[in-house]
């Protein structure tokens, strides 16, 4: 089946252009200039993609990217950002986007962005249908099949990034990461220079599972080096 794009840019000349060379390559796209529109598109149906504008009449790309995620919606999200705004590029990782191209933007780059961004997703969903193993590390409970997590048997609520970020410390107890070696495994490719995205998802996903976010022992820090999913500390009586 031909991957679905949705394209939510309000420049028509830019998404044009875009929807021309994507066709080309064999994917069905469909545009949309608005953004509470693209909101309803990007909720209403399954895509492969959706290459999001950050400045759009409406609602901006900042806003949609958040709405999907609360949403709990995993669909990878390509931001269009302006050359300057790296503040823009820094919140859209942050709250769930998966890579970003800056404007004006060549078609080689940006193919190139959405066949990795595409390629990542594949090997993830093919990942999940080969294994469907339940991650359980300590009293975390990670199921990659329901995209479900729990802590102690408590359900937890968390949105896509964190979950993958939970899903793979699960996977590798005690195994220290650094923020670069955390960005490539959950971001992709194409972050270096954004370890502090990682440090505030970390810092999120602390909130949400540990007993005590100022004192953690689950996802712990190993200063100079990185992060780490301490099983020992949750095994304890009473942890």
């Amino acid at each position: 089946m031909r991957k679905r794009i949705l394209v939510i840019e309000d420049e028509r000349d830019i998404a044009e252009l875009i929807r021309l060379h994507l066709n080309d390559l064999g994917f069905a796209v469909t545009i949309t200039g608005d953004g509470n529109t693209g909101l309803q598109k990007a909720l209403a149906t399954s895509w492969d993609l959706v290459i999001l504008d950050l400045r759009l009449p409406g609602m901006d790309g900042l806003d949609i990217c958040r709405r999907l995620r609360q949403n709990s919606s995993s669909v990878p999200v390509l931001m269009l950002t302006s050359k300057s705004s790296e503040l823009d590029r820094v919140v859209g990782l942050e709250i769930g986007a998966d890579d970003y191209v800056t404007k004006p933007f060549s078609v080689l780059e940006l193919t190139a962005r959405v066949k990795a961004i595409l390629r990542r997703a594949e090997l993830s969903r093919q990942s999940t249908t080969d294994e469907k193993v339940v991650v359980q590390a300590g009293s975390v409970t990670v199921d990659p099949t329901r995209r479900a997590a729990t802590i102690r048997g408590e359900c937890i609520e968390l949105t896509a990034k964190e979950f993958d970020l939970l899903h793979h410390f699960a996977a590798h107890p005690g195994r220290v990461f650094r923020r670069l070696e955390l960005l490539d495994s959950v971001w992709g490719y194409g972050h270096e220079g954004y370890e502090h995205t990682v440090n505030s998802h970390i810092n999120r996903l602390r909130a949400k599972i540990e007993t005590d976010p100022a004192h953690p022992e689950l996802i712990v820090t190993v200063w100079g080096v990185g992060y780490k999913m301490n099983v020992t500390a949750q095994d304890r009586p009473g942890a």
